[in-house]
């Protein structure tokens, strides 16, 4: 009985840790790849220097979490990827506490991505 109570704390901690902040919204990577150009975005990858080193999308600019966000401009729409799209949530929810208005999480991150 014990051990279902384990589990499920964390099933549903890591389902908290998933939940986009308020105001965040989330594309899948079909639809990065519609608006990998556009000028008004700004591209982050959360992940580490070494992951973003071994594959990375070339509009995305390397900025571990856990890195100063704040120098991000805050006129444009921040788009925001990792591995799988948990780290990057919670940059989301950084950007938000900061004051940023367009945040966006990319869904299933770089495993996701086919490109």
């Amino acid at each position: 009985m014990e051990a279902w109570i384990i589990i499920i704390i964390v099933i549903l901690f890591i389902a908290w840790r998933m939940i986009p902040a308020k105001g965040t919204k989330t594309i899948t990577t079909d639809t990065l790849k519609g608006i990998l150009n556009d000028m008004d975005k700004v591209f982050v990858d959360v992940r580490t220097p070494a992951e973003y080193k071994g594959r990375n999308i070339e509009k995305f600019k390397n900025i571990p979490l856990g890195s100063d966000l704040s120098k991000l401009p805050k006129d444009k729409e921040i788009i925001v990827i990792c591995q799988s799209g948990m780290r990057s949530a919670q940059a989301c929810k950084q950007l938000k506490k900061l004051g940023y208005e367009k945040v966006t999480n990319v869904r299933g991150g770089m495993s996701s991505w086919r490109g």
